[in-house]
């Protein structure tokens, strides 16, 4: 309970990077992020695994960035059409480093 709601604290501060409670390669906890988005970037995946692990620290496990597209489109008034934003697909799997 205490770690959802340590989780829940990092969501609000960091600013839309998600965290969600994973297993490193090795088995051990870890943190997947994501920081995905145009409006997002490295830095609020970054703030949430600090926020989360705390003054101990963190070690990144793995860290990727793709790109991506983003299509939407509609009809409105007999006219329509579609547009496309290209976007980043980031992701990052970090480890809390144990107190002292």
């Amino acid at each position: 309970m205490k770690r959802m709601a340590m989780i829940c604290a990092t969501l609000a501060l960091s600013g839309c990077a998600t965290v969600h409670e994973s297993y490193a390669p090795d088995g051990r906890k870890a943190y997947a992020l994501n920081c995905s988005g145009w409006a997002r970037g490295w830095d609020k995946c970054l703030r949430a695994a600090g926020n989360l692990c705390g003054a101990a620290g963190y070690t990144v496990v793995d860290r990727n960035e793709e790109d991506a597209s983003s299509f939407g489109g509609g009809f409105s008034n007999g006219s329509g059409g579609y547009s496309g934003i290209q976007t980043k697909e980031r992701t990052m799997m970090v480890e809390c480093k144990p107190p002292g």
